[in-house]
């Protein structure tokens, strides 16, 4: 059993979730995505298999948001994804999915939903 997680070491939370999955015997394909983003059909799929639009998953409190006005109600969707891809610091961390699903691992327990 696999599952991938899109993974920042510096993440306090993202070291958590990791450690839950190894706990758990599964083998984890670990993304560093600061490193190696998502392409934008990988980054449209978590957006899908969460539910969520592009604003509800970025770092609003990071500065390349502010700096990039992306609070701008008049930015479209496909604008939004572009900024994650330009500047990937700004996508919630850790991503993990597994066989279709896809959780935010906030708190890190909550990888153990799909695990």
């Amino acid at each position: 059993m696999t599952v991938k997680i899109y993974h920042n070491p510096q993440c306090s939370k993202s070291r958590q979730t990791l450690q839950i999955i190894e706990g758990e015997g599964v083998d984890a394909e670990i993304i560093e995505y600061l490193k190696t983003p998502p392409s934008r059909d990988e980054l449209i799929s978590i957006l899908d298999g969460l539910g969520l639009e592009p604003r509800q998953l970025m770092r609003q409190g990071e500065a390349e948001y502010k700096q990039a006005d992306l609070d701008n109600p008049e930015l479209t969707r496909d604008q939004l994804i572009q900024a994650m891809l330009d500047y990937p610091r700004l996508i919630e961390r850790p991503i993990v999915v597994k066989d279709g699903k896809v959780i935010i691992g906030r708190p890190p327990e909550r990888v153990l939903d799909i695990l």
